[in-house]
This record gives C-alpha cells, structure tokens and sequence, in this order.
C-alpha cells in the first residue's frame, strides 16, 4: 500500500481524508503529463473520509465515516462506497449512499454539526463518469507534484516513487508539472491557485468529456479562453441556481457572478458542486471571490 496527498484536494465538507494505492506485485504506475496516472489491472485506490473529535487535540483521535474503493479490472474502473460502524471495528457496503450525522469541535472551540452524505452508485458516476467510463479524479502527476511526509521524511512524491519504481516513464523531474497549493500564496499566483482549486473541485465535471459538458462551462486547468471557464457567459440552464446573476463570471464583480453564488448556497438545488459537500467551504470562496475581483473589466479583449 502506498500512501499519496494531493497539492489541492477536493473539499468534502471539512473531512479529513486518507488516500492509498494498492499495486499488484511487481507493477508500476505510468506517468502521463495530463490526467490521472496510467495503472496497471488490478490497481486498488482507497479513500477514507473522517472527521477528527476535536481539531485541537489530534490524540483525541477521529470517527471514520466512509471509504471509496476504486478497482480497476478487465473492463475499466468500478468504484464502491463502504460505510464505517459505530463501533469504528468494520465498513460494510452501501451501494444506496447514505447519511451520518456527525459533530466535531473545531479549532475554536464551537461544535460543529454536518448530515455527512455518502454517496449512491449512480451519484458517484455522476462526478467519476468521462464520455461513459468511470475515471479515478485526483491522482494527476501535476496534483501528486509535492512535497509530504508518509512518516519516514518529508521527500517529493513523485521523485520518491520513481526512487522506489513504482512510477514508470517520468521524465526529468524539473519537466513535471505542478499544481499550486490552492491556500498557500507562495505556491502560485491567486489565479494560478484560483484554477487549481475550480479544476479539483468542478472541472471533473465541468470540462468537454465530463457529465456538465452540456452547459458549455469548461474549467479545467488547460482552458485557457476566459469566455470558456465563465467570463460573461451566460448559463445554459441554472433556473433558481442562477441567484437572478446574468453570468457565470461578471470580470471584477464577484457578487454578480453566478460562480460564486452557487459556491456559497448550502441548498441542494442551488449549490455547487452539487454532490460531496453540503456546507459551504468559506477559505476557498473567498479565494474565488478575490480572483474574481482582481479580474480586468476588459478581460475578454486581452486573450491571444
């Protein structure tokens, strides 16, 4: 088993998340310079979402609330949600989803109180589906791209796992490329982190293969048209979740830009992204909001 992090992750209501890879004896993953690594059949990946007990006291321990299961076999990719007992002893399969409700206390002392959904086989589709197939999301050489301590060291990931050989056909590691730490400034400029964390956190759906390609919003990382990832265009179909905003980004007005609008709403109807989170994240909406106040009005004119 092989433990891996994430530059920028996907936010899920404030859990904590534990991600590993299981390779077949033997076998190595293929680095590809865009979209999740290449492996081999028989790959497992694994992610456990937990909330800690209280976020002041790491010995205090944390509830695990589920684990995804990703298998890759003969006919694709298959994922599968395992719900955690009470006990914390065993996780049993939930192919329906289902809804726990859970409390922490956070760094200031307040309880918090989230109904942690676990989602359905066909919602995890949803988010994992590319033209029809299911797709892991997350483990991009360029997102993989970072420096973490699995408990031996802090070493660079990938460079450990090329060391290792368990990462075939990577080219030099300054030629890597490397997603910015969405919260950190010294990692990227505010769009660069802007972009990073709208592609974790939307372009899997919202890019010309995902399951939202239909609206025409494309925020992807290699998009690079801004009429493309939002700026003045306006919604295919929102309805309510358009919050009465005539466009998906209004350059230098973030509070008449639907983006933002949908990334704040908690209902289920209005809220973006609409699955794996129920509350509102408030570190990366103000991110958001500041990228999009930083924008020139003549944006649009700029492009090459």
């Amino acid at each position: 088993m092989h433990r891996y992090e994430l530059n920028t992750p996907l936010f899920s209501d404030h859990s904590t998340k534990h991600r590993f890879i299981k390779l077949p004896e033997g076998a190595a993953m293929t680095y590809r310079d865009h979209d999740v690594l290449e492996f081999p059949e028989g790959t497992v990946i694994s992610k456990t979402f937990a909330y800690p007990r209280d976020m002041r006291d790491a010995d205090q321990g944390e509830r695990l609330l589920e684990t995804r299961i990703e298998v890759l076999g003969d006919a694709g990719w298959h994922g599968f949600s395992y719900q955690w007992n009470e006990d914390q002893t065993d996780a049993y399969l939930v192919l329906g989803g289902a809804s726990v409700d859970a409390s922490w206390i956070d760094l200031d002392g307040n309880t918090i109180e989230n109904r942690y959904e676990i989602p359905n086989a066909n919602q995890c589709l949803s988010c994992h589906e590319q033209m029809g197939r299911f797709q892991p999301l997350g483990p991009t050489a360029a997102n993989l791209n970072g420096r973490f301590d699995h408990g031996h060291g802090e070493v660079n990931q990938l460079r450990d796992w090329v060391q290792r050989g368990i990462l075939a056909h990577a080219p030099a590691h300054a030629e890597i490329p490397r997603m910015p730490v969405w919260d950190d400034v010294d990692s990227g400029t505010l769009d660069d982190r802007a972009r990073a964390w709208l592609e974790v956190n939307c372009g899997h759906c919202h890019n010309p293969l995902g399951t939202a390609r239909t609206s025409g919003l494309d925020l992807s990382v290699a998009q690079r048209n801004p009429a493309k990832y939002g700026v003045m265009k306006s919604p295919v179909a929102a309805g309510r979740g358009s919050g009465g905003r005539g466009y998906d980004i209004v350059p230098g007005k973030p509070e008449e830009s639907i983006l933002l609008f949908r990334m704040e709403s908690e209902e289920p109807s209005i809220r973006m992204p609409s699955l794996g989170r129920s509350m509102a994240h408030p570190e990366s909406i103000e991110l958001i909001r500041e990228w999009i106040a930083s924008m020139p009005e003549d944006i649009l004119d700029r492009r090459d």
